[in-house]
Order: C-alpha cells, then sequence, then structure tokens
C-alpha cells in the first residue's frame, strides 16, 4: 500500500493501532537514508514481521553525481516484541502448546467427575479429589513458565558471591504461582504467610524497574564488595543486612555477616568480643523458627509444623534475642558500625516497627516483614487485606504495579478485580487457564465465571474467555491447530465457531487441508469434513489439478460434481477416441472408476481403455493371445449398451489390423454380421441432421467395409 512518508530524517515511527484501554505503540524504524523520502510501501513478510519499503527522490545535493544516495532501502520491523516484553513470540508459542496437554487432561477430568456426580448423590463434584487434580494441572502449568527458582541464595565457590545468578523471573510465573497459592494449594493455606515470603523473594527483583526495592539494593551491593576491603565500615553494608533480614532472607544474611572482618585471621585475637556478638546474631538468624513443614534445600531457619510447637519456638528464640540485646558484651565492642548495625539487626527480628518501616522500601517487603516478626499467626484474606492496607498508607506508591494490584485483588476476595486485572495485564492466555484456580478456590469466582450473561448471547464468562484466547490462536498460522481444543470445551459457541475456523483454512496447501480433516474426524465433525474436502476438490479443478481434484470429490462423496467431470471427459473422448491425446485422460478415468456414471455411462471410458492397453500389446502379426484378447474386447464394446452410435467408426478403424489378421480371423460369422449391423445402422444414421462425423480419413468407412467383408469370408470358409 504505498503512499507518502514523512520528512523525519533517518528514524521514522511506524504506528500500530492497539485494543483501546492499551496506548498506542509506536516502533522505531532505524532506516538511514536522508530527506526527502518520497514513497513508503509496507507489506507482510514472515511471521510477525511487517517489511517496509521506503523509496528516495533524490534532492538537489544528487545532482552533482559522486557518492549519491541509495535509491532506497527495505527494513524489517519485528512486530511481535517492542523490546519490552519479557516473553517473546517464540516463547509464547512454546508455551501455548505445551499448556494444550494439561488443560485437555482437566477437562476430561471434569467431565468424568461431573457425569460420576450425577450418578451419585453423595458425591460432591468438587471433592478432594478435583482438588489434587487441580494442583497437578497448575504444577505442570507452571513449570511452562520457567525453570523453578529459589530466593537468592548463597554461592560457596565465590566467597563474595551473595546473590546467585539465575535466569530474570517473569510477572506471568508470579501471577501464576500467587493464583495457585491463593486458591490452588489447599494444603499450605496454614502457612500461607511463609509461602508469600518466598514468592517476594524470588519476584522482588520485579519491582525494581518501578520502585526500589532489597534486591536491587543486594545486587547494587554485590557489585561494589569486590572492590571493598574493610566491609563492616560501608554504611550500606549494614543497610543491605537490616533489609534482607527485614524480608526473611536469612541465608543471603549470614552469608554477609560472615564476610565481616572480624573473621579474618590476622583480627580474631583484637577483635574477639566484636566477632563473637556477630556470630552469636547469626546463629540467632540461622535458628529463627519457621511455622512450615519443610524447607528449601540451602534455606536457613527451623520448621515447626504445628502451632503449638512454633510458639514455644517461637518464646524462646525471642527470649534468646532479648538476652543477646541486654548482654554487657556489647560494652566490650569497640567498633561502632558494628554494634550499631547488630543492634539493629536484633530490633528487626523483634519485631520493631519503625526500624522495619526503615529497613524496608515498598508496602510488600514491610507485609513480608510484619509477617514475619510482628504477626506471625496472622490467617484469613480478611486479615492480611487489613494488614495490606495499613502497610500501603505507611509505604504509599505513585505506580502500583500489575503483581501488587493482583495481590490487592486477592486478599480483598474481590474476583471482579482479580479477573480485571488478569485480563488487562496478562492476556488471554492467563484467562483461559487460570479460570480453573479461581473456581477451585473461590465460591464467588465459581459463580461469577459460571453465570449466564444475556448480553453474551447466553454465554459464561469462562466460555468468553476460552473463546477469546482461541481467537488469538486462531490468527496465528502456527498455533490455529491447537485452537480445537479450548473450542470443542466450550458448550454452546465452541462447535460453530470450530466449523468457520476450518472452513477458513487454506485447501491448497496439502498439510493444513490433512490436518484440517483430522482435526473433523477427531471431533466427529463428517459434514464439515465432506465439506471441506469438497471445496478442495473444486480449488484444485479449476487451478488444473484435475487428479487431486477428482480424488477429494471421491473423498467427499460428490457423486454430481464426479458426473460432470465425467461427462466431460466423455464428451473430449468423443471428439476423436482414436486420438493420442486419450493418453493424458487415462489416469483420470481409471482414478474416476466406473462407479460414477454419466448419461451414457462411464462404463464405456473404461471399456475402452482396456480394449486400447489389448491393443498396444499386439505387435505385428505374431502376438496372437493379445489379438485374441483385443478381438473380444471389440466385441464387448460393440454389445455393450453404453457404447455411444459415434465411436462405432473409430473404434472398427482402430481394429482393421484385427479384422485383416493373417493367420486365421479372430472373429466368427455371427460376430462379424454384428460389426456389419453396426456398419449398417451406423449408414442410416448419417441422414439424419444431428449427426456428428468423426475425425478420421475420407477411405475410413470403405476400409472398415472391406475388412468386414473379409473377414467374414475368411470366417465362413473356416466355419
Amino acid at each position: 500500500m504505498p503512499g507518502m512518508a514523512t520528512d523525519s530524517g533517518d528514524l521514522s515511527m511506524v504506528t500500530v493501532p492497539q485494543e483501546s484501554e492499551n496506548p498506542t505503540v509506536v516502533y522505531p524504524l532505524r532506516h538511514g537514508l536522508k530527506p526527502p523520502i518520497h514513497r513508503a510501501s509496507i507489506c507482510w513478510a514472515r511471521g510477525n514481521t511487517l517489511r517496509v519499503t521506503l523509496l528516495r527522490k533524490p534532492g538537489p545535493d544528487d545532482a552533482g553525481g559522486g557518492d549519491s544516495e541509495a535509491g532506497g532501502k527495505v527494513v524489517e520491523l519485528n512486530l511481535s516484541n517492542t523490546g519490552d516484553e519479557e516473553i517473546d513470540a517464540v516463547r509464547w508459542r512454546k508455551i501455548a502448546y505445551g499448556s494444550v496437554t494439561p488443560f485437555a487432561l482437566l477437562q476430561s477430568r471434569k467431565n468424568s467427575m461431573a457425569a460420576l456426580s450425577k450418578m451419585s448423590l453423595d458425591s460432591p463434584p468438587y471433592n478432594a479429589e478435583w482438588s489434587e487434580h487441580v494442583m497437578e494441572y497448575s504444577k505442570e502449568i507452571n513449570s511452562l513458565l520457567g525453570n523453578p527458582k529459589s530466593a537468592p541464595t548463597s554461592v560457596i565457590e565465590d566467597p563474595k558471591a551473595v546473590l546467585k545468578e539465575v535466569e530474570e523471573p517473569t510477572c506471568l510465573k508470579g501471577a501464576w504461582e500467587l493464583m495457585e497459592m491463593f486458591y490452588a494449594d489447599k494444603q499450605s493455606q496454614a502457612w500461607i504467610s511463609e509461602r508469600l515470603l518466598d514468592w517476594l523473594a524470588d519476584y522482588d527483583s520485579l519491582f525494581s524497574g518501578t520502585h526500589p526495592t532489597v534486591h536491587s539494593k543486594v545486587v547494587d551491593f554485590q557489585k561494589d564488595l569486590v572492590a571493598l576491603q574493610t566491609i563492616e565500615n560501608d554504611p550500606k553494608y549494614w543497610e543491605v543486612l537490616s533489609s534482607a533480614l527485614a524480608v526473611g532472607w536469612l541465608d543471603t544474611v549470614v552469608k554477609l555477616l560472615r564476610l565481616h572482618g572480624s573473621y579474618q585471621f590476622d583480627q580474631l585475637g583484637t577483635r574477639e568480643t566484636e566477632n563473637g556478638l556477630v556470630e552469636a546474631v547469626a546463629v540467632l538468624i540461622s535458628k529463627m523458627p519457621r511455622m512450615r513443614t519443610t524447607l528449601p534445600a540451602g534455606k536457613l531457619g527451623e520448621c515447626y509444623p504445628s502451632k503449638q510447637d512454633f510458639m514455644k519456638a517461637w518464646e524462646r528464640w525471642r527470649a534468646q534475642i532479648t538476652k543477646l540485646e541486654c548482654s554487657a558484651y556489647w560494652l566490650q565492642c569497640d567498633h561502632l558500625q558494628t554494634r550499631e548495625g547488630l543492634k539493629n539487626m536484633l530490633q528487626i527480628m523483634l519485631g520493631n516497627a519503625s526500624v522495619l518501616s526503615n529497613a524496608t522500601y515498598h508496602w510488600m517487603e514491610l507485609y513480608v516483614s510484619h509477617f514475619l516478626y510482628i504477626r506471625p499467626f496472622t490467617v484469613g484474606l480478611e486479615s492480611m487485606y487489613n494488614l495490606a492496607r495499613k502497610c500501603m498508607q505507611i509505604k504509599p506508591v505513585s505506580s502500583s504495579h500489575k503483581l501488587m494490584n493482583l495481590v490487592l485483588g486477592i486478599f480483598g476476595e474481590n474476583a471482579e478485580v482479580v479477573l480485571a486485572e488478569c485480563s488487562r495485564s496478562f492476556g488471554p492466555w492467563m484467562m483461559a487457564h487460570a479460570v480453573e484456580l479461581l473456581t477451585a478456590g473461590s465460591t464467588q469466582a465459581e459463580l461469577l465465571l459460571h453465570e449466564e450473561q444475556p448480553k453474551l448471547g447466553g454465554i459464561n464468562l469462562e466460555e468468553l474467555h476460552r473463546l477469546a484466547y482461541a481467537e488469538v490462536l486462531s490468527s496465528h498460522v502456527l498455533t490455529w491447530q491447537i485452537a480445537p481444543i479450548y473450542l470443542t470445551s466450550c458448550m454452546k459457541l465452541g462447535i460453530s465457531l470450530l466449523e468457520n475456523l476450518l472452513y477458513k483454512q487454506p485447501v491448497q496447501q496439502h498439510q493444513v487441508l490433512l490436518k484440517s480433516i483430522e482435526i473433523c474426524r477427531l471431533y466427529e465433525l463428517n459434514t464439515v469434513s465432506s465439506n471441506i474436502m469438497r471445496i478442495a476438490g473444486v480449488h484444485h479443478w479449476k487451478h488444473g489439478k484435475k487428479g487431486p481434484a477428482v480424488f477429494w470429490l471421491q473423498q467427499a462423496h460428490d457423486e454430481v460434481r464426479l458426473n460432470r467431470i465425467a461427462k466431460q471427459l466423455f464428451d473430449f473422448v468423443g471428439k476423436s477416441v482414436s486420438d493420442e491425446g486419450f493418453k493424458q485422460w487415462e489416469g483420470l478415468i481409471e482414478l474416476l472408476g466406473s462407479e460414477s456414471r454419466t448419461a451414457s455411462g462411464l462404463e464405456f471410458l473404461n471399456k475402452y481403455r482396456d480394449f486400447r492397453r489389448c491393443l498396444l500389446q499386439v505387435e505385428g502379426y505374431t502376438s496372437t493371445d493379445a489379438a485374441w484378447k483385443a478381438a473380444e474386447a471389440l466385441i464387448s464394446l460393440m454389445k455393450n449398451p453404453s457404447t455411444p452410435q459415434q465411436f462405432w467408426l473409430p473404434l472398427l478403424h482402430d481394429s482393421l489390423k484385427l479384422l485383416n489378421w493373417r493367420e486365421h480371423p479372430l472373429f466368427n460369422v455371427s460376430q462379424t454380421n454384428l460389426l456389419l449391423n453396426k456398419m449398417q445402422e451406423l449408414s442410416m444414421a448419417r441422414l439424419r441432421p444431428d449427426f456428428v462425423e468423426n475425425d478420421l480419413p475420407s477411405e475410413a468407412v470403405s476400409s472398415v467395409r472391406l475388412a468386414l467383408a473379409t473377414n467374414l469370408g475368411r470366417a465362413i470358409l473356416e466355419e
């Protein structure tokens, strides 16, 4: 679509309109051409690539010759990634294909359990077994979104490497784990605060783009760590220690404490008390009670699965911290930064709210620190939501992150907010797959998603989101094949939309056609399959591919069109049955077979094909057996009422060699009389005005008559 281009130097912009709720996306087009640019042409290349051709109009500076500018340039622009997406198009397709099997398996189990629940009144449709299925489904989907990673852990190989380098997490995986944590995982509800702490440790880095975070501070400090000689003299050291301790990164804190200068061999003699205090704090941190069943490898703390045991251990641990805080050894510690830094860490462990607020950077970090050190027994979404609102007042943010919005929606038990945030921030894939988690853990969400919406044609929101995702899949040539899985899970509109999808696939591409037919077979869409094969047959016939056309029309059992093709063949052969051009139709006649019949019958063409084959096997006058077969084929053709009259003379003219066979006559008296009668009828037919002459030599009739008379005389003498 050529058009006038704007004068924009060597950097132009291609504006692509998006949905109304999202801002317009602008793609920089770096072409390097000097103005003026006269014309621009835009077309699609492979995949999501846009090919932009820019044609430059020669300017006044180019008239002098020399190194003139090129006449234009072609630039390819990738629209699948604007540069700020965390998941590119290739990985999205991998996720899309990987999530098909878990989704289909869960739908199959749901249908089976629903059928059983109808048969048995004592078995609820969603019981403990269903929760296990949903959790298994969630784990499989979660594994597609990235490799499991723990919180920042110590690296033994490098003594100064505080954080382990891992793959950058994604918001999509973080959102999925939140949904799994609060809706699907029923067994960990008792220690949900610990799971939320682990989640923030994994995904705190995602907030670094919009807010200062503990993770960003630790990463920045690790970069400066190599150049520090006396680490304890740096104020950032103690700030990082306090912040990491506040959010529960115990292993990181202990690792940093062990980098303290008092641990060096040449310092142990003079800084023994200082080192003892550092080690005491490190031991207390490593012995911190955790109300959970197990800890991942490399994590510090002591696990207590029951609330009673945890309370006892918590009281003992806090008593040890208080005892250390009141110890007289602090007076013997001469290093001011160490003394103040360690006491600040003790205040964090004792739950000093102001110290925790100073050590954290946004409300979710403060929220987790309250869980750890002030309110470890907080349970219930209402209590969690109230605490979150309190932390937001203490640590307000100018722009809220999408994961923070999702957390607030979950805490507020507002299914509409959760659905809206998932739809706006994570797209159709998330909505199509996370619905199962929502309905498994929230009665409000289940009612909302399964309620029929009259404004949507009677479908519910669950079906709507699946249809939206199926539409996304259908729009791409590499993913349309998996859209039927989601369409068939939609009871009301799925099948009709699946039929439309199959009809839109290009029949000229053989692999796509076979895939469409296979999908029809899987979902028992026999009528759609026949229509697609019929469309393919008509398309191939129009484009001159007669063999594939007949094949697909036969597969579709389209007798009407097959008969038309047979009639067309019949009319063509009827013009000149002796023409060697008949060979090019011979394969098509064989493909058509004798099932399709025209007014005069396609049976004649098949028998004529057999006759021609026998006739070609007759070489000279020595192949007697082949000659007998050819003679029998000729008599069969002449006796058959399906043989049109216009073919009689050409058939007899082709058989002159048989009529003049030297050794003995191949036709007896009765057979010869039959052929003579055919010639007599043909002579009478010439008197009719509608008679059509054959393209044969003028002497053909006399030659045939002479051969028949000669054969008759020889046959009479032989008998």
